[in-house]
């Protein structure tokens, strides 16, 4: 095994106490506008936007370095009504069949069902996770801590996407296999989810409770040293 290169730590930027106080709650406030929006105009995001965002997402840390992530881009419209179909029969069969009771009670104040019309009306970017990946000379070497790492980039790239003026939502329709043969990704590489983003339409609407977030003692809590 050749041993680790190093290399002196560049584009690191120190600020003030100040500056990082208003930095801090300026990204949090930024971030906290953020809502899942499930109405979209049909209208193409830029490409150069895109791709800025997906560098974001790419910029990640991961397990061992490895970047076990691919993000397919889907903006042909007869590749968008495909995955509207298959994912809206998947929905089909969840809510009709397969969703515990719990699970429907959960999701009624959302008002969501089968219907997916965001699917053909949005951009859609399918991110798959790789279990393995392969080196230049054909071996497999395999990926750890794949479920992180992507979720990791994934959260990167809807604050990416967020912070370029664009509204997002988390589909994953269960199973998602056909994303698979429908982005033509090989079987080493698992469904994540299906991000769906674009311009919101002008009526759309979200849940009153969406907007609520738990109070900062709700989620975090503190050790600091005892006086």
């Amino acid at each position: 095994m050749d041993a680790p290169v190093f290399e002196p730590l560049a584009g690191y930027v120190e600020y003030s106490e100040d500056e990082m106080v208003a930095r801090a709650a300026g990204f949090a406030d930024d971030l906290r506008r953020r809502r899942t929006v499930r109405d979209y105009v049909a209208r193409d995001v830029p490409r150069e936007v895109l791709e800025h965002c997906l560098r974001a997402a790419g910029s990640a840390p991961s397990g061992a370095n490895m970047q076990p992530w691919h993000f397919a881009v889907i903006t042909d419209p007869a590749v968008k009504r495909r995955i509207r179909v298959a994912a809206e029969q998947e929905e089909r069969e969840f809510y009709r069949e397969r969703a515990p009771q719990e699970w429907l009670e959960a999701l009624a104040p959302l008002g969501t069902d089968e219907h997916k019309p965001f699917l053909e009306d949005a951009t859609l970017i399918a991110v798959f996770a790789q279990r393995f990946g392969e080196l230049p000379d054909g071996r497999r070497v395999k990926h750890y801590y794949v479920a992180e790492s992507v979720g990791i980039a994934t959260g990167f790239l809807i604050a990416a996407l967020h912070n370029a003026g664009l509204a997002t939502l988390t589909h994953t329709p269960s199973p998602m296999g056909f994303l698979n043969e429908i982005c033509r990704r090989p079987d080493n590489e698992k469904p994540y989810l299906l991000l769906v983003t674009g311009f919101p339409a002008p009526d759309c609407r979200v849940p009153e409770f969406g907007g609520r977030r738990r109070p900062l003692d709700g989620i975090a809590s503190w050790f600091d040293a005892s006086p």
